[in-house]
């Protein structure tokens, strides 16, 4: 049996494979491709505490020169597809999960945030459907910030229900493509304006599984403005409109918070 799993909008190939009655999900990307390295950084240093309590794949097989992994089936249906979307339980787990991940090391980057500063204005200077003035002044905010020191922590970095599987009621993760070293709030970050905007309840189940709120207000904003960028920026780049809308959204609503 073999089952396309992958996601239209990235070119890279993701299967489900059925052998000697074990089921496997096999993943290869592109000359492009760079999320194969993070997966595979990811399951070689930072999964144990999700693959021993089995709330993750278990990697087979990777070659990072070929763009190829193998891991263990994990069954479930995707939390964006099923109820459990809007069930506090699930978020609760997912804040559980994530603080494992957090809670392993910790290392302190002085460049992190200037890094992240001129991601953020390469976006800005590439095609986007961004207006000039709001550009104009998402980069005189981004030349007033400060640049301190920032501890990151092993983060899975697209953090949302569509990459949980629930099976009997617990929540498990997948696809780690952009798996990296980053403060533990930007985790928080796809969460913040899809489900937590839509519902209150499930950030409170989340925080609750958690047990803390990493997001000191003037980094939190920072992160969210340069989201919101990279969001339409993104967005237009590959052509989804509706993902493209919600950057411009993302842009509205932070610096409407602003002022």
């Amino acid at each position: 049996m073999t089952r396309d799993l992958g996601w239209d909008l990235l070119p890279n190939t993701v299967l489900e494979i059925s052998r000697d009655g074990a089921r496997y999900v096999v993943k290869a990307g592109g000359p492009e491709d760079q999320h194969i390295a993070r997966e595979l950084r990811a399951h070689h240093h930072w999964l144990t505490p999700w693959t021993s309590r089995e709330r993750a794949p278990v990697l087979v097989h990777g070659d990072e020169s070929a763009r190829l992994l193998v891991t263990r089936y994990l069954p479930g249906d995707l939390v964006l597809d099923t109820a459990h979307v809007d069930d506090p339980a699930a978020y609760r787990q997912a804040g559980e999960l994530l603080a494992l991940l957090h809670a392993q090391s910790t290392v302190v980057d002085d460049d992190h945030e200037s890094r992240e500063n001129a991601r953020a204005l390469a976006w800005l200077a590439g095609p986007h459907r961004i207006a000039p003035a709001t550009v104009e002044r998402l980069r005189a905010e981004i030349a007033a910030w400060p640049t301190p020191a920032a501890t990151l922590v092993p983060t899975h970095g697209d953090w949302q229900p569509r990459n949980w599987l629930v099976h009997q009621g617990r929540v498990s993760v997948i696809d780690f493509g952009r798996a990296a070293l980053r403060p533990a709030y930007t985790d928080f970050g796809r969460l913040a304006v899809q489900d937590f905007r839509r519902n209150p309840a499930l950030e409170a189940a989340f925080l609750d599984g958690y047990g803390t709120d990493p997001r000191e207000p003037g980094s939190w904003h920072r992160t969210r403005v340069r989201d919101a960028i990279g969001t339409a920026g993104w967005a237009y780049r590959v052509g989804d409109e509706r993902f493209e809308e919600q950057g411009h959204r993302m842009i509205r609503d932070v610096l409407a918070a602003a002022g």
